[in-house]
């Protein structure tokens, strides 16, 4: 591995779906010789790119886990992770910006910035990644980079400055012209392995000269150097301007933006000369820690091999020679055979086989030095765990993982499948923070939850091939909750008298709603409920929040407060108190006008103009709510909010309504009231679903 960290660079391919992320991964490993045949995503031979190294992956066209990759390109090494579009693997995003230090954002020429373009850039902001653009399918009827390029100001904020002109666009997009050098560069041979320098098009020399104006007045903003020599009419040399856009770029100021059609084998070269050039290395980038034995101080990370080692575990896979952990090594360097001790639980692990990846296949390596990713073999830990030397207790900041919104009962069909079934949710729930599964202690089901129904789809499916196991699945489910509407008191006495001594508890006070998920205030004076027994109040009212008192839904959204009460000197007890407090809660939730709430995902349909009427309805019967929609050409793109309950099975409509020409995107946003009508639904099917387990 590079020892020299000036010459490293981690980074992420992140975008929409279908905006050609994994087609892009795939050439660029063809052009630094990791690869001597391309492969297409949606290849006739069935191989698929290698990157999608999963079955589904290949059969669907799609990127479901990261992948992880490494090669080398002008004598620099560069890590690389292709990414998932699709927003129901979000953490797959996720966990992979918050180990890179850069990242390419890449855009259609076509449709521009959508609604996953928007995702992934709030994801980069989180984290403070620094990116460029490459504006792809330059080859494509209607394709219009300049367009992009203002979309990327408009709509998400960037201070994008186009470094490169396209040489033809559409059928006729041959190249493009370098506004750094002034050069013109087309892409020749059977893969456009062979790049030829050339002066720029005469037709084209004005509009040249123009870009390059607008470029190196926004670029002079970061170089004083280069200010001057602009301001003297001095020489502009390639390098000055380098220098700048470099420090915009990794400032995040300006975003460079290139462009060119990765499928066509065009300008893909000059995209890597440009991660090279502008993109961070790991001592660009501050990294920090908490020390655990210093009341959780801040840390910051130095990229040095000597310094005692730090790395954080961000993805987890179960290979078939045991789990495999991916690590990115921020300080220190880890060693065959080194001691480490896992800073969550204590536990000292070895080192035993260390490598390095390329998409499914390994190589084995001595060590995996700071500002290097790399994976070890046969370690049991957990996704977001860090590993540090014995003589530090310091601890990343784990990544921000989203609450699943939807569930599915799962139901093995024998013995065999059971067993397999178990290990299998073992491993997803390992390797993905946001799929997660628990058994209903009153039906016995299985219940597995997620991010999306696609996100749930592709675990069964994976159960079914991976591990044999024979699974049906029930109806989806929908992660209601309850909370109340108005304020309400209580006001409640707890008395049990057996023989020996009995139970005692009074507490009053009241409740109200709040934005919170739940508030608790002690207002008791004068020793009325002794101090000893306050927190059991707080335990039996919080207690109560797991399922509402008629539905059963859990409860969210509560402010507690506890204003008198009266205790025994010899009855009272922290049970009895914890009861007091579920009676207290009881008592007022019902005159507190409790209603039901349910997810509501924000929804963007993508659809040819001649079907924008007919989507806008399909919303509209699903209590969808039209937030706007608007006209990018051929495509209308409409933006909603539609309850998740309303969701299941859009997709086949949305084909059957569209000849398959539209396609959606949701995540979710927020919590809302159900209207009447809805919530009687719901006591209905709730009251059936307790008198059949009652027969």
């Amino acid at each position: 591995m590079i020892k020299d960290l000036k010459r490293v660079r981690n980074i992420g391919i992140s975008a929409h779906i279908d905006s050609g992320k994994t087609t892009l991964t795939e050439r660029i490993l063809f052009y630094t010789d990791r690869i001597h045949k391309i492969n297409e995503v949606r290849g006739k031979d069935g191989a698929g790119a290698v990157m999608d190294s999963m079955e589904l992956e290949k059969e669907r066209g799609i990127t479901i886990a990261s992948a992880a990759t490494h090669c080398e390109w002008d004598n620099h090494g560069v890590n690389i992770i292709d990414t998932p579009g699709h927003v129901d693997f979000t953490v797959e995003v996720e966990r992979s910006l918050r180990v890179l230090d850069g990242a390419v954002l890449i855009l259609c020429s076509v449709s521009g910035v959508q609604s996953q373009s928007i995702t992934v850039d709030q994801q980069m902001k989180r984290y403070e990644v620094p990116c460029i653009a490459f504006v792809n399918k330059c080859d494509r009827s209607g394709a219009n980079p300049a367009k992009v390029a203002q979309q990327l100001k408009d709509k998400l904020g960037h201070n994008s400055v186009m470094m490169q002109l396209p040489i033809g666009l559409e059928d006729k997009h041959e190249g493009i012209v370098d506004l750094i050098t002034m050069k013109a560069y087309y892409f020749e041979g059977d893969n456009g392995e062979k790049m030829v320098e050339a002066e720029i098009p005469a037709d084209m020399l004005e509009d040249a000269e123009m870009a390059r104006e607008e470029m190196l007045d926004e670029v002079s903003l970061f170089s004083e150097e280069l200010t001057d020599a602009l301001l003297e009419e001095g020489e502009i040399t390639p390098e000055l301007i380098k220098t700048a856009v470099r420090t915009g770029t990794i400032a995040r100021q300006m975003t460079p933006v290139f462009m060119g059609s990765a499928y066509k084998n065009k300008a893909v070269q000059p995209l890597l000369n440009a991660v090279v050039d502008f993109l961070p290395s790991p001592l660009d980038i501050n990294n920090e820690a908490i020390d655990l034995d210093k009341d959780e101080e801040t840390v910051v990370l130095e990229s040095d091999f000597d310094k005692p080692t730090v790395a954080l575990a961000f993805k987890l896979e179960d290979g078939q020679y045991g789990q495999l952990t991916y690590i990115r090594v921020y300080q220190g360097c880890i060693n065959k055979g080194d001691t480490l001790i896992n800073s969550r639980d204590g536990k000292k692990v070895k080192a035993g086989r260390l490598i390095r990846m390329h998409s499914n296949q390994m190589e084995d390596v001595d060590s995996i030095p700071a500002g290097h990713i790399g994976a070890m073999f046969g370690i049991d830990c957990a996704s977001g765990d860090t590993f540090v030397s014995p003589q530090v207790n310091y601890s990343m900041i784990a990544m921000n993982v989203m609450e699943p919104v939807i569930s599915l009962s799962i139901v093995p069909k024998d013995n065999k499948s059971q067993i397999n079934m178990s290990k299998a949710l073992n491993r997803f729930t390992k390797e993905d923070p946001t799929f997660k599964t628990y058994v209903d202690h009153e039906t016995g089901d299985t219940i597995i939850q997620g991010m999306g129904e696609l996100h749930l789809e592709v675990y069964v499916e994976r159960m079914k091939r991976e591990y044999k196991a024979e699974v049906e699945t029930g109806q989806p489910r929908v992660a209601y909750r309850e909370t109340i509407t108005k304020k309400a008191p209580f006001n409640y006495t707890h008395k049990k008298q057996t023989g020996g001594s009995g139970q005692f508890g009074r507490v009053m006070g009241f409740m109200e709603p709040t934005e919170e998920e739940f508030e608790f205030v002690n207002k008791v004076t004068g020793g009325r409920i002794p101090t000893q027994y306050i927190p059991a109040c707080e335990k039996g009212f919080q207690a109560s929040m797991e399922k509402g008192p008629s539905l059963e839904f859990p409860v969210t959204g509560i402010k507690i407060t506890l204003e008198d009460g009266a205790f025994h000197a010899v009855d009272s007890s922290e049970m009895a108190f914890q009861a007091a407090a579920r009676g207290g809660f009881l008592e007022a939730y019902t005159k507190a006008k409790p209603v039901i709430m349910e997810p509501i995902m924000k929804v963007v349909i993508e659809t040819p103009n001649e079907f924008q009427g007919a989507c806008m309805g399909l919303i509209n019967q699903r209590r969808g709510i039209i937030q706007g929609s608007q006209e990018e050409g051929v495509m209308s793109v409409i933006e909603s909010e539609v309850p998740l309950s309303e969701m299941f099975g859009f997709s086949t409509v949305l084909r059957s309504g569209t000849q398959g020409k539209a396609q959606f995107t949701m995540e979710f946003t927020s919590y809302k009231q159900v209207p009447q009508s809805v919530a009687e639904e719901i006591a209905k099917k709730k009251a059936e679903e307790k008198a059949a387990k009652n027969k």
